[in-house]
């Protein structure tokens, strides 16, 4: 169940990504510009954007974002040493610390693991936002240009 959530919020993630990162401004003629003048200014200004922020949305929209790789976090083993210390102390007081041990440690280990998603889930989608910021950067320096050009930019 926990994995099905986990796909079904990337999947919404990506989709919302996705639908963002094609939402380049929408530019219309203030100054009774023509379609060809238009063509030209739109070169321009993409040129001037991207060297201006180092930013390419058209690299940028294809890659996807990725979390940036951290290692192995540690949380199963930290909920495993919790858990078998809990579970130790609660089986010793029911006669069996070993066991209890044992069992805390299992479920410790899978309270860890479930955090390791959480976790993981967090990163993917800082990146996600990371990368929207990236092109949302590029299209206002792209807007900026064309508004100067004497466009409205929308």
């Amino acid at each position: 169940m926990m994995q099905r959530m986990t796909l079904i919020s990337a999947l919404f993630a990506a989709l919302m990504l996705a639908t963002a990162a094609s939402a380049k401004p929408i530019v219309y003629p203030a100054k009774g510009q023509s379609a060809e003048q238009q063509s030209k200014d739109d070169g321009e200004c993409y040129v001037w954007a991207k060297n201006n922020t180092g930013i390419d949305p058209a690299v940028a929209a294809q890659n996807p974002a990725k979390a940036q790789e951290t290692g192995p976090g540690g949380e199963r083993l930290r909920g495993a040493t919790r858990g078998a210390l809990g579970g130790a102390a609660v089986g010793a007081i029911a006669g069996d610390a070993g066991k209890g041990a044992g069992i805390g440690a299992v479920l410790g280990t899978m309270s860890g693991g479930r955090q390791a998603r959480r976790n993981d889930e967090s990163r993917q989608q800082q990146a996600q936002q990371q990368q929207q910021d990236t092109i949302n950067t590029y299209y206002r320096a792209y807007g900026a240009c064309m508004s100067g050009r004497g466009y409205t930019v929308n």
